[in-house]
């Protein structure tokens, strides 16, 4: 695969949203209770909750505020119902990009990432508009600040636990695996106590775009922090090359 460092990208949005838990905890928060409404507040037979708790534990939320997440989510039959959508649509210089929301507030919602696309100079295109350019894979993010074996040593674990491909950059190493295979291929490598800096089904480019436009880079970025501020925002993936900063 290309030399890209999806790692840096994603490592520097992890910074970034590290200095504001309080919006994470709220995506995660969200995802928990959608977990358990749809297979109830035990992990060990809810592999989607399973999942948002790795997610968590990765996020560094503490265990008591994902146990309440739980029990809140259980125990309050008239809690808030949260619709999931996707919005699709391009940036500036023909950059794709799709954002998926968790929201109390469909019209709410549907406002704001418009706005956000506006504001950018960008535009909302049409459903299917540009999610064919991506491939959906169950993506797996280990820090080489947190991982002692080598390369190979992990590539091998993580191909034995079912992992379709491996990458490595400066930073770190990339699992991709088949989104019906991510749950196990995530416990597998949980076994084996290799901590993971980020574990998520996600959408991957297929090819990235280079942006060298001043303007256009400051536009992209406006969009991407407008839907970055967002609560109802789960995701945003895009295919613009971002320079490693």
């Amino acid at each position: 695969m290309s030399g890209h460092s999806k790692f840096s990208n994603i490592k520097h949005k992890k910074e970034k949203n590290d200095a504001a838990k309080g919006k994470i905890f709220t995506i995660i928060g969200r995802e928990i209770a959608v977990a358990v409404k749809e297979g109830g507040p035990d992990p060990d037979n809810n592999s989607k909750l399973r999942d948002v708790i790795a997610k968590a534990k990765a996020s560094n939320m503490p265990n008591d505020t994902i146990d309440r997440g739980i029990k809140k989510a259980a125990g309050d039959a008239n809690s808030v119902n949260y619709e999931q959508n996707t919005y699709e649509g391009y940036g500036p210089a023909g950059t794709a990009i799709i954002v998926q929301t968790l929201t109390d507030n469909k019209n709410r919602t549907a406002a704001n990432v418009r706005s956000a696309f506006t504001k950018g100079k960008g535009n909302i295109g049409t459903q299917g508009c540009v999610s064919f350019m991506f491939d959906e894979k169950g993506q797996i993010l280990v820090s080489k600040e947190d991982c002692d074996m080598d390369a190979d040593s992990l590539m091998m674990i993580a191909l034995d636990a079912g992992a379709e491909d491996f990458n490595e950059s400066e930073d770190g190493y990339e699992i991709l695996t088949d989104p019906a295979d991510f749950s196990q291929v995530r416990e597998n490598l949980e076994k084996e106590n290799i901590t993971m800096a980020e574990a998520s089904v996600s959408l991957i480019p297929q090819n990235y775009v280079s942006v060298t436009d001043e303007e256009d880079v400051k536009n992209l970025r406006r969009i991407l922090d407008l839907l970055d501020e967002d609560d109802d925002v789960q995701n945003v993936y895009h295919n613009w090359e971002e320079d490693d900063e």
